[in-house]
């Protein structure tokens, strides 16, 4: 379908919970490129990405935007508010440690992708009390 992107600024910031989660459709599976995330307040976090150890049911949501403009919009989507909050990964794919300095961060690159099949999600999970967070992702559909 195309190259999708998506940046949101995350809420929950409490420890051993998520951060974000990225959910396909049912019908279309994504790859993540690219996944970045700044603090946005001066305070020690410890994040982790991964396959969250349950499902998820989203509450707020938000589409990938197309980078090619004339594209459709993206059927996976991003939430940051849960009906069902993910558990933590069984194990982590990248784990970072950020200081308390406002705008520290990371930018995890992956030139295979991570794919993620249809009905399925990632996440970014709190393993320390986190700051607010700005992240990113860049995938195809």
């Amino acid at each position: 379908m195309g190259i999708y992107s998506i940046a949101v600024r995350t809420a929950n910031m409490t420890i051993s919970q998520t951060s974000i989660t990225m959910v396909t459709s049912s019908t279309v599976r994504a790859t993540i490129f690219e996944n970045g995330l700044t603090i946005a307040f001066a305070n020690a976090s410890t994040y982790g990405l991964g396959h969250p150890g349950a499902g998820t049911t989203l509450g707020t949501t938000s589409n990938g935007q197309p980078e090619d403009l004339a594209g459709p919009s993206s059927p996976t989507q991003v939430g940051t508010t849960w009906t069902t909050q993910p558990t933590a990964p069984a194990n982590y794919l990248r784990r970072t440690n950020l200081p308390a300095t406002v705008g520290a961060g990371i930018i995890w690159t992956f030139p295979r992708g991570i794919t993620i099949p249809v009905s399925n999600s990632m996440c970014i999970y709190n393993i320390s009390a986190v700051s607010n967070s700005d992240i990113w992702y860049v995938w195809d559909e």
